[in-house]
This record gives structure tokens, sequence and C-alpha cells, in this order.
């Protein structure tokens, strides 16, 4: 398999997310995908399992994942089997409609991950939060959003400050932790979005599990629709497939608590994107469309991280291209 490993870093290239490359490798028995973990990568997100340990236990209980077909731990790489179709960022990127399929099948997976038995996965570590222990959940999604902010403080202090972001920016959210209501805990992918689904012979198969957690089924919600930006009526389709699919016993307290942690997952973002798209523009890799593109996408999370910290004023687009570009806020009309 290493043939395949040495053809895929010669046409390094392909699909990339923060944590890997994905290489298509043509073979004689037809295309795979080689995935290639990027050196030096900042991990900005909680992380519990090995990728390649999650993916061996859906095959008995969900229905669209792709195949583990090889695993390698040096040089570190997998294979995994190639989904010939659209992914849904190209064909309903944010703002578009998607295809109706994608509601169904997203439902569907939320409510098949609660079949999965933990004990077909790999072995929590020992300070893993007891079953139903939310606030123990939510803690450990706090803490690493604190870690990034601190690692990347020294550096980024000011321009965490001029873009809005208070010193505390997680304050509002912890002091609602308590809040949260206990419920089971189960799989959950926790970074199910329109990068991360392809449209295959007209069902949706659901890619990328690095990020997969023994966790609250309420957070898994609350991050994809951070993530999905869905129209009003898609969001509702999901929200009541959820609550018809889901066991009663997981959606208990539901609705406060996809609040909360929503408020969570835009502070995150504040914090997080303000990071890794000041890297990209200062990198000078991108062109013009593209940096725009990322400057609006950060001006809005500014702004929905602006409303949990109850802030009145509003950051433009210019300000904030100036600032990532140069260090230097552009002054107000």
């Amino acid at each position: 398999m290493n043939d395949l490993y040495e053809a895929a870093l010669q046409s390094r290239g392909g699909s990339s997310g923060f944590y890997n490359d994905n290489v298509r490798v043509d073979t004689e028995t037809g295309p795979v995908v080689v995935r290639i973990p990027i050196a030096g990568a900042d991990s900005m997100d909680l992380r519990l399992w090995p990728e390649q340990e999650v993916l061996a236990t859906l095959t008995a209980h969900v229905s669209h994942a792709p195949r583990l077909l090889h695993v390698s731990q040096d040089p570190r790489f997998q294979v995994h089997e190639f989904i010939a179709g659209d992914l849904i960022a190209d064909i309903a990127p944010r703002g578009r409609r998607l295809p109706p399929v994608v509601v169904h099948d997203v439902v569907e997976l939320f409510v098949q991950l609660t079949s999965v038995p933990l004990a077909e996965l790999p072995e929590l570590p020992p300070s893993w939060p007891e079953d139903g222990d939310t606030v123990g959940f939510a803690s450990l999604l706090s803490g690493i959003t604190r870690q990034v902010y601190t690692t990347f403080g020294d550096e980024y202090r000011s321009l965490f400050s001029a873009l809005g972001i208070p010193d505390d920016p997680l304050a509002s959210v912890l002091a609602r932790w308590p809040d949260l209501t206990p419920r089971p805990f189960g799989l959950i992918h926790t970074d199910v979005h329109r990068k991360n689904m392809i449209l295959s012979d007209g069902r949706v198969v659901f890619l990328d599990w690095e990020l997969a957690l023994w966790g609250d089924p309420v957070y898994e919600l609350a991050v994809h629709f951070h993530k999905m930006a869905y129209q009003e009526d898609e969001h509702a389709a999901v929200l009541g497939g959820w609550l018809d699919g889901m066991p009663s016993r997981s959606t208990e307290g539901w609705k406060d608590d996809l609040d909360i942690y929503l408020a969570h997952e835009r502070v995150k973002s504040s914090i997080v994107d303000t990071v890794r798209y000041t890297q990209l523009i200062r990198a000078e890799t991108l062109d013009e469309a593209e940096e725009a593109h990322l400057i609006r996408k950060l001006v809005a999370k500014l702004h929905a991280a602006g409303r949990v910290w109850q802030h009145d004023a509003l950051i433009t687009e210019a300000q904030v291209a100036a600032l990532l570009r140069e260090g230097d806020p552009a002054q107000p009309d």
C-alpha cells in the first residue's frame, strides 16, 4: 500500500481540510482516496479517537460512511473508498437550497448514531465525563476553545481586541454551562457540514470522522446548525425530523441547551477562524476573490459572536480586511 502513499504525495493538492489532505489515486481496480495528515496543523478542536478506529465501528450501524480500506502508522495515512458524486458545498453552497434528500439523510445519520454501542468503540480515557454528564462534556469543549485563545494570545491579542473579541470571550458561555440538562451520551460526528457530504446515487455519504466524540447529541445538532446555514424551512425540517426520530431521553431539555451550545460555537468560530483566516491571508497564497470570501465569512462570525457578547457596534468588511492583511484597522467612511 505504500505505493499508494507515494503516488498521493506526488499528486498532493487535492481536497484538503484543516487536518488532512485527501488525494484521489487511480488503481487497477478503481480510484481510492489516500488521506494524509497535514504536518504541523494547529489542533483547534476536541479530539478523542483515531479516525480509523471510529470508521471500523461504523459499518454495522451507519448506512452512509466511507469504507476504510487500509491504515498505515509509518508513514501515517489511511486509504478510504472513493465516493463518486458531488460535494454538497459545490452543488448547494451557503445561501442556496439543498437537495431534499440532505435533510432526510442528516436526520437518519443522527438517529443511527444513537445505536452505536460504546462497547464497540475505542476505549474512553479515564478523564472522560460519565454518561449523561453534559456539564462535564461542555467543559471539555470550552476548555479547548480557551486553550486556542490562550495559545495564540500573545501573537493575536491586539487583533482579537481590534475585532471586538473580549479579553474573557467565554465568560457568558461558562455561566450557562451549569444549566445544561443531563442526557445520555452517544456517538456524535461533530463536523457534519456541506464540505463533508457527498451526494452519490441519490443518497448522502458523510465524510471526515476525525472529530467524532462520545457526547451529547444536542451538541451534535447545535454544531450542525451552526455550520450549515439552512434556509428557515430546511432548519425546521431537520429539527422536526430529529425530534421525531431520536430517543426521547436524548432530546430532553433540547431547546434551551441548543441555544447554549450555539453560543459556544459562535464564540469558538470567532476565535478559531480569526487565527486560521489571518494565517491564510497573510501567507499571500489566495486570490482576491478567495480573500474577500474569507473576510465576509469572518465578519458574519464576529457579528454572531457579538450577539453573545451583547455588542452594539458591528465591524465592517473594510475594517476586518485591513486588520487581517496589515494589522491596521480601516477607518470608517
